[in-house]
């Protein structure tokens, strides 16, 4: 007998089974007549519900006046830079009365790249004493600086840094196609890491930790700007509005900037996010454990049922400010036609079987989680119940209605996880629940997760 070979056999396919399978296969003709289509064919053409293309309605009773120039993320996972800063600049253009109007989504990105970099090798300095097989220590190897994050941590970057408009800091190759960067970057915060570790194993002290780990940030700062260009610290901006009249705005920095031109209270928005899991209560307080981006900065989340997540939202939306929001997007969902809807793909018909997870089972059993970050901008409401979605999203012009998607309530239900709301439509419950620590969830947990599709 092989090395190879398992003694105990029980539970193997045998070809028992294989036969008794393959006899039960070919009794049913409609399985040969879906096993020809989906040989030849995607599956969600042959399982998407027609009855629901057919019937969508890109009408809404409550919208915003967006901009008419849809903001493309290309090959880079910043969608929720990109949709952080759709909400603001939206503000902005109002403010300077602006036909089209981008803030540059290349110049937080450097500072993102910058600050995960450091938290990276904070958090390595932090689990130096664990082993390298330690599962915290092998979870923060596995992508230290992905382009992905959440609202809070825009938060703490547009408050650190400021924003500027994308005419002065423009896109490069590299900033939308990061895959190339992001691997060169992270394979010398790997040796960063292992050079700190190696160096805490000789009995170095803190201070020479910290001492060398400014060495290796310098040499990230220099491949940053080699890959996305030096980040302005000062500029001045010319601009037409809407009238035609020129305009100069002279030797300002971002942080200025956001100050004088950008009417967003990012301060007092919070993150609401909807976990029905059995080790997570409604109305409590939630952290995770190495989720961030600036040393010393924390994402904070307030879980609450889904019909108070699209109360707030509606009520945002209805008051004519767009809402930032988390989702899985890979979930019944067509791109080209822009649309998420919980129906529009009949699998369980065309297999002949149920796929019966609910929302919590998807996120315990690793089914779904949060992947992709949008703005909302636009709701309609029939008899007091919301019924459909607008949403902006950051893949350019070309998918759905010229870059809008439309989505169904019941898509909202199943499948968005987190809004960012102003905390001044909260009664006094929530906010004294505002005041309390939050529990603190392993890295690894469900509602770790960044958006970070494309």
């Amino acid at each position: 007998m092989s090395v190879r070979d398992d003694k105990n056999k029980e539970g193997s396919i045998d070809k028992e089974l294989l036969n008794k399978w393959q006899t039960s296969f070919e009794k049913v003709s409609r399985n040969k007549i879906a096993m020809n289509a989906l040989t030849k064919n995607s599956v969600n053409e042959i399982a998407m519900n027609w009855d629901v293309v057919s019937k969508i309605n890109h009408t809404y009773s409550h919208e915003i006046d967006t901009l008419k120039k849809i903001t493309n993320q290309k090959k880079s996972g910043r969608c929720w830079l990109f949709a952080g800063l759709n909400v603001l600049r939206l503000a902005t253009a109002k403010k300077l009365n602006l036909e089209n109007f981008e803030l540059s989504q290349s110049f937080l990105m450097f500072w993102d790249k910058l600050e995960k970099s450091n938290y990276f090798l904070e958090n390595i300095i932090d689990t130096r004493d664990k082993d390298i097989r330690d599962r915290t220590v092998m979870w923060l190897l596995g992508s230290p600086i992905g382009d992905g994050g959440q609202w809070d941590m825009f938060v703490d970057l547009v408050n650190k840094y400021g924003v500027l408009p994308k005419d002065i800091a423009r896109e490069s190759y590299n900033s939308s196609n990061s895959t190339h960067m992001n691997k060169l970057i992270t394979a010398k915060l790997r040796e960063d890491a292992c050079i700190l570790r190696e160096l805490h194993k000789k009995g170095k002290d803190l201070s020479t930790l910290r001492r060398k780990k400014e060495e290796m940030l310098e040499e990230i700062y220099k491949m940053l700007v080699m890959f996305l260009g030096k980040p302005p610290s000062i500029f001045d901006w010319e601009y037409r509005d809407k009238d035609k009249n020129f305009n100069r705005i002279k030797n300002i920095t971002p942080q200025e900037f956001l100050k004088k031109y950008v009417p967003v209270d990012i301060e007092n928005i919070v993150t609401l996010i909807n976990a029905p899991m059995s080790d997570k209560e409604y109305r409590k307080l939630y952290t995770v454990k190495y989720l961030g981006s600036i040393k010393g900065k924390r994402v904070i989340y307030l879980n609450l049922e889904i019909q108070r997540l699209k109360k707030f939202a509606s009520k945002t939306i209805k008051n004519g400010n767009p809402v930032w929001f988390g989702s899985d997007v890979g979930k019944m969902y067509h791109r080209d036609k822009g649309i998420l809807d919980s129906h529009l793909y009949d699998y369980g018909s065309l297999f002949n079987t149920k796929f019966n997870l609910n929302k919590g089972q998807r996120l315990d059993y690793g089914e779904s989680r949060l992947t992709h970050a949008m703005v909302l901008s636009g709701v309609d409401i029939k008899d007091n119940k919301t019924v459909k979605w607008k949403v902006e999203n950051s893949w350019g012009k070309d998918p759905g209605d010229k870059g809008y998607f439309i989505m169904s309530d019941e898509w909202f239900d199943e499948y968005v996880y987190e809004v960012a709301i102003n905390k001044k439509y909260f009664d006094n419950e929530l906010l004294n629940v505002l005041t309390t620590e939050p529990e603190v969830l392993p890295p690894w947990d469900p509602m770790g997760a960044v958006a970070r599709v494309f």
